[in-house]
């Protein structure tokens, strides 16, 4: 009898502890406008990131994409934390990570303080370029499923 107490205890743990666990959508809209101080903007730059962030164990995933950047992309990055027109410096080096062909497709462990800011709407996915070294494209990041 004991047993089949402490077994629906634990079961009863486990459940509360995966109800708190939280994976939340997010996106970004990248384009040229959003950048500060660009040296060259290319009006048809663009590209989108989307991923999940897990707010039990701090993952953040990403996908990133870009097209008709000025050349090749030679860094990838989440900056934060800025509200939109302002800089901030690198949380994640997505570059790194996940290289800078496009599709970018990588993850990383943040910490609580990041995961606020991120929530918040505090960072931004940056591509830059040789043309365009401070960043050719910029999105400020929502929380949620992109809209179709």
């Amino acid at each position: 009898m004991f047993s089949k107490i402490a077994l629906a205890s634990a079961l009863a743990l486990t459940a509360g502890s995966m109800a708190s666990a939280k994976t939340m959508d997010w996106h970004a809209m990248l384009n040229a406008k959003q950048e500060v101080k660009a040296k060259k903007m290319e009006p048809k730059a663009m590209g989108e990131a989307m991923g999940t962030l897990d707010t039990d164990t701090g993952v953040l995933t990403w996908t990133v994409k870009w097209d008709h950047l000025s050349g090749p992309a030679t860094m990838a990055h989440f900056h934060g934390p800025a509200k939109m027109g302002k800089n901030a410096g690198v949380q994640v080096n997505i570059g790194k990570i996940s290289g800078t062909k496009s599709p970018a497709e990588g993850k990383t462990k943040i910490d609580a303080k990041q995961m606020k800011q991120l929530e918040n709407g505090m960072w931004y996915v940056n591509i830059h370029t040789k043309e365009n070294p401070g960043g050719e494209i910029r999105g400020q990041v929502k929380m949620g499923k992109a809209p179709m």
